[in-house]
Order: C-alpha cells, then sequence, then structure tokens
C-alpha cells in the first residue's frame, strides 16, 4: 500500500508542476502588480477558456497532492 501511495504521490506532484507551468501569468512586470492587483480585488478578470481549466485542474490536483502526503506520513509511523 505505502509503495502505490508513493508511486500515486509522484505522478500527482509531475502533473502539479506541469499545470503550475503551463498557466499564463496574471501580470507583467511592476506595472501589471499595482494595475493587476485592483483589477483582480475589483472582480474584472475572468479566467475563460484554457485558463480556467487549467485553474481547476490545479487545484484538483493540490488537494490530492495534500492527501496524498499525508496519507503517506501516516505510513512512516
Amino acid at each position: 500500500m505505502k509503495i502505490a501511495v508513493d508511486i500515486l504521490l509522484a505522478i500527482v506532484s509531475v502533473g502539479l508542476i506541469l499545470v503550475v507551468l503551463l498557466q499564463s501569468g496574471k501580470s507583467a512586470g511592476l506595472s501589471g502588480a499595482i494595475g493587476g492587483a485592483s483589477e483582480h480585488l475589483m472582480g474584472k478578470t475572468k479566467a475563460r477558456g484554457i485558463d480556467a481549466l487549467l485553474s481547476k485542474i490545479t487545484i484538483v490536483l493540490a488537494v490530492l497532492f495534500m492527501v496524498l502526503t499525508l496519507t503517506a506520513g501516516y505510513f512512516i509511523q
């Protein structure tokens, strides 16, 4: 069981890294950091298409990563 969890954890880790790298940047430089933050807080920007899909996949993989990490930690005891 421990080996299966470790293999799944490795696969999810690589998948999470790839999905995060595939996402487009939300801001560009210093001007994006200042102006982009206000747009984000006001809700003017919405993720559409592939960005929305990658965002949802990132959330799912992150939760799966946390669960698998806690499970792997449980088996160490």
